[in-house]
């Protein structure tokens, strides 16, 4: 499985954010400090969750960030998404290149449907789900496989959540 430190910083610092927004807006210093995040990089992320709509800005003295939604209506997948992280579980790429020379490979469909129970897990895992350790494997409700069936993963700006698609 490949989930690069973008998709694994932007989870990180969306719990953050969502762990200490209650005091008003969150500055990215203080989550940089606390999650061991560079500041620059913070900085490119937090503009990709803004442009998505996941966090809004405030400005001034006591500026910082806010969650644009609530965290119980954020899943971890849609914010891995908005920072344009895909988790994959093949090594190719629009299954044919970096398989076996142009050819799919006898295992790409085992590591494709991986990628995609991947995904219908972490669609349904919310930021208020991981602030409150609510994720065992036994205990979350995966969404239904249909959704997966139509496409090999949401397109950009489709969003996975309450178990049902909906186009943002």
């Amino acid at each position: 499985m490949r989930l690069t430190s973008k998709g694994r910083y932007a989870v990180s610092a969306m719990v953050d954010l969502s762990k200490h927004q209650h005091g008003g807006p969150v500055n990215l210093a203080a989550i940089s400090e606390r999650q061991f995040i560079s500041l620059s990089y913070l900085e490119q992320l937090f503009r990709r969750l803004r442009e998505s709509g996941l966090v809004k800005s405030v400005r001034g003295p006591g500026g910082g960030y806010l969650l644009n939604r609530e965290p119980s209506e954020i899943s971890v997948a849609e914010t891995i998404r908005a920072v344009d992280e895909q988790i994959r579980a093949t090594l190719c790429v629009n299954a044919l290149r970096g398989c076996h020379r142009g050819h799919r490979c006898d295992t790409h469909e085992l590591w494709d449907a991986l990628g995609q129970h991947i995904y219908r897990f972490l669609d349904v895992v919310t930021l208020e789900d991981v602030c409150e350790q609510r994720v065992h494997l036994d205990t979350v409700e995966l969404a239904p496989v249909d959704h997966y069936l139509r496409a090999e993963t949401p397109e950009p700006g489709v969003v996975m959540h309450e178990r049902v698609a909906t186009v943002s």
